[in-house]
């Protein structure tokens, strides 16, 4: 699992109820040690197991400073759960930050949801525990991402690039695939590389499997 430092969250997305969100630079880089630390412990350990203390050592902070932030493992779970979700939105959107037409859309959001999860495997233990520990942050998870590819559809759509009979149900057959990719070849083996998992999820939507 990677230890690489993420950037500062930003204070303004929710990640953190209760009105606790730091007002300081320092405060912020607190914060994003916190988080990355959290997705260590609760990645290696489940939910259950882990523990605030485990999580304030793997910062490198004092067991007191966690309530500076949180008022419990529960509070930062779902804080951690909305972090991860917002930064691989993020990720998407910088894939997509350069005009692209809508099936390379796809194939670069794609890359950049595989990339983050290759190099934080811990995401699919911690989104997967969500559904249990708290289940509104795990649909409200999935609900995000598929309305992120719903709304890439239906710019598609609009230019005449795609289908003019997608709808929600399209964007979530594409999330599933998207997911389970992930599943096999970034988490469970990592000897194909991202561009080839890519290109195999980009035929399927460019042609589908029906022989033609």
């Amino acid at each position: 699992m990677s230890t690489k430092t993420s950037p500062a969250p930003d204070p303004a997305s929710g990640a953190l109820p209760g009105g606790k969100q730091p007002r300081t630079e320092r405060g912020r880089r607190t914060l994003r040690k916190l988080l990355d630390a959290a997705a260590l412990e609760f990645g290696e350990k489940g939910f259950h197991e882990a523990s605030i203390s485990g999580i304030t050592t793997r910062a490198g902070m004092a067991l007191g400073s966690f309530y500076t932030y949180f008022d419990s493992k529960d509070a930062l779970f779902r804080a951690l759960v909305n972090d991860l979700s917002g930064r691989v939105g993020i990720e998407a959107g910088k894939a997509l930050a350069e005009s692209q037409d809508a099936l390379g859309a796809e194939r670069a959001a794609f890359t950049a949801f595989f990339d983050f999860a290759r190099e934080h495997q811990e995401i699919y233990r911690i989104i997967d525990e969500a559904e249990f520990v708290d289940p509104a942050s795990f649909r409200l998870h999935y609900e995000s991402a598929a309305q992120r590819i719903h709304e890439r559809l239906r710019r598609g759509m609009a230019s005449g690039e795609l289908r003019s009979d997608l709808d929600e149900a399209s964007a979530w057959a594409i999330m599933g695939m998207n997911v389970f990719l992930g599943l096999k070849y970034a988490i469970w083996s990592d000897d194909r590389p991202t561009s080839d998992i890519a290109a195999a999820a980009s035929a399927l939507l460019e042609k589908g499997i029906v022989k033609r």
